[in-house]
Order: structure tokens, then C-alpha cells, then sequence
């Protein structure tokens, strides 16, 4: 059920070919998703990652509108993600968030759509509703498999190419498996060399569902947007691979930065990286990874950095309350 690794994209078990490095756009703000964007396209990324949470669709859509009406690239030639957020979490509101995104990007069809995370918030405009207490109010009807069979129906209609998940713990995925007419194609979670899920990515191999790494680098601003709300991260906010001394080693051997070893090392691994950068020289340097090989050596020292769940950053106060949900997907792997 493995996943077929080519020079620079995977197979998933399932037939969704998906480059193996993308653009990662979280906290691009809407006047640096166009640099961002011509900065990726112009080095060679053919993947986009983006959310309707993100709230810079529009201007991803505008961006990539240049590009289709300049004729030097085609639709077909790229690969899009979106997702649907937390407060669509009900099998009524799918069509209502994919319409919006699809809209907002100006386009017929992405090539995948994944459910965002396991936790369904109480529906409406506000994307993290709380109470008067300040804890995020959820949606506990919240059902994974009957927003699967409405995802379904959208690939039936062929306004999305492949469906999977995010966030989502491998027992919550194999609920879906069950049920699914459709496999998930693709999880995509925390990982980095100090958070490897080394039993997901095991798991990952086992039943075909590819893995996507977020947050690959580390996530040196993670702090910072939890500090807008007033937290503080409950793990990891101390750990920075840029700046690991292992990482540092093996990146002068090669000549290379140390983001670009923490990205080939998941690569040859079998998982795709979605590493974000508003900078152009760091997104051109992101994708300069198909042309060194990290040893069998080198591989096992960055292996052996794992510090297990006490480096996930992705985790803090910012959601008080969300681990009350039955789905919250942390507590119980």
C-alpha cells in the first residue's frame, strides 16, 4: 500500500500524484501572497498549500490568475489544496466552504480538499468562536464519516480531484477507511525532525494514506501568532531545528542551509514538505533539494533528534477548550 517516490513528487497508494515539495501560505498576509507566489512558480513549485482559514485565498486566486492568463503556465500543470475549517464541520456546510474557496482562488476544481482538523467548532462567521469565558465553543455532532460521503460527492461532481485529512490521528482515519468509497490520499500534520510520528509514518505505510508534513522547518513563528492571542504554546516553544548543531554539521558537509537538510531529510523519508517563506530567496533555496542525497549516516543522527511529543508546537492555550472535544486528536493516539 506504499506510496511510489518519484524525482520530485509521490504516487499515494491511492493514484493521487502529488509534487512532494509545495508552498506553504499560513500567516502570508494578502500583499506577500503575490511575491510569494511568483517566487515559487518562477523556481519550479507546481504545489500550493492554502486554507480557508488563512484568509488570503483571494489574493492566492489573483496571483495564479496572472500567471494562467500570461500563458506560461496551465492549470493542469499545478497542484492546489484547500481545506475546510473547523466551523464547517458538518456534511450541510461542505458545499457551502468549497464553493467559497473554489471562488476565492478562481478555479473550477483543487486538486485536494482535506478536512482541517477532527475538532468542529459551532458553525457560523466567527472562525474561533468562544464563549464568555474565552473557551472555543465546539460542535460536539461533530460526524467525520458523513462529511466524508458529502466530500465524495464532490469528487463525484469533479470539483475536487482527491480528498484526506489533517490533523487527524490514524485510529480517527481508520473510522473513515471503513466507511470510505474513496480513501483518504492524504494526511497532512506537524512534522518536523524534532516531531517525527515515526508510528503514523508506519501507519502511512501501511495503508497507502501519504503524509504531508506542515510546519517542516520547525515553525520559528509559531510563538509569535500565539502571542496575539494572549497564550502561550504548552510544548515545544523553546526547540528550533534551524539552529540544531546535528543539522548544522550535516548542512556544511553538503554545502547546503540548514532548512534544506531538515527538508530533504523528510523527503527521504517519503513524505511531502510544505515549508512557508514570504522571502523569495528562501523560497527559491527551499526547493534547491533534488540535488544532494543525505547519507544512511546522516539519516540515522537526524532520526535520532525525535524528542516524541514534547517537540509538537502546534498545541497551546490559543484553543482553551478544544480538548474537551471527543475528536480532539492529541490525547489519544
Amino acid at each position: 500500500m506504499s506510496s511510489k517516490v518519484e524525482k520530485n513528487s509521490f504516487i499515494s497508494a491511492h493514484g493521487m500524484k502529488m509534487p512532494i515539495i509545495g508552498l506553504g501560505t499560513w500567516q502570508a498576509s494578502e500583499e506577500e501572497v503575490e511575491t510569494s507566489i511568483d517566487a515559487a512558480l518562477e523556481a519550479g513549485y507546481r504545489h500550493i498549500d492554502t486554507a480557508f482559514v488563512y484568509m488570503n485565498e483571494k489574493a492566492i486566486g489573483k496571483a495564479l490568475k496572472k500567471w494562467f492568463d500570461s500563458g506560461k503556465i496551465k492549470r493542469e500543470d499545478l497542484f492546489i489544496v484547500t481545506k475546510l475549517p473547523n466551523v464547517g464541520m458538518n456534511e450541510k456546510y461542505v458545499g457551502k466552504y468549497l464553493d467559497q474557496s473554489l471562488s476565492d482562488l478562481q478555479l473550477s476544481y483543487v486538486d485536494l480538499y482535506l478536512i482541517h482538523h477532527p475538532v468542529g467548532l459551532a458553525p457560523g462567521e466567527d472562525l474561533l468562536p468562544r464563549d464568555g469565558d474565552g473557551n472555543i465553543k465546539v460542535d460536539l455532532n461533530t460526524d467525520h464519516v458523513a462529511i466524508w460521503k458529502a466530500l465524495e460527492k464532490q469528487v463525484d461532481a469533479g470539483r475536487i480531484k482527491a480528498i484526506g485529512v489533517s490533523n487527524f490521528n490514524s485510529s480517527q482515519i481508520d473510522r473513515i477507511l471503513k466507511a470510505a468509497r474513496i480513501p483518504p490520499a492524504n494526511n497532512q500534520v506537524e512534522l518536523h525532525v524534532y516531531l517525527q510520528q515515526k508510528k503514523l509514518q508506519e501507519w502511512s505505510k501501511k495503508t497507502g494514506v501519504t503524509l504531508c508534513a506542515y510546519a517542516p522547518l520547525g515553525s520559528r513563528n509559531m510563538s509569535n501568532y500565539i502571542k496575539k492571542f494572549g497564550a502561550t504554546a504548552e510544548s515545544g516553544s523553546g526547540l528550533d531545528p534551524l539552529s540544531d548543531p546535528v543539522v548544522l554539521h550535516i548542512a556544511q558537509t553538503h554545502n547546503k542551509t540548514a532548512a534544506q537538510v531538515l527538508l530533504r531529510h523528510l523527503m527521504q523519508l517519503g513524505i511531502a514538505v510544505i515549508p512557508k517563506s514570504t522571502n523569495p530567496d528562501r523560497i527559491r533555496q527551499n526547493f534547491e533539494v533534488f540535488d544532494f542525497e543525505l547519507s544512511e549516516t546522516e539519516m540515522d543522527e537526524l532520526n535520532g533528534l525525535d524528542k516524541g511529543e514534547e517537540g509538537r508546537k502546534f498545541v497551546g492555550g490559543i484553543f482553551k477548550g478544544i480538548e474537551h472535544h471527543p475528536e480532539y486528536p492529541f490525547g489519544n493516539k
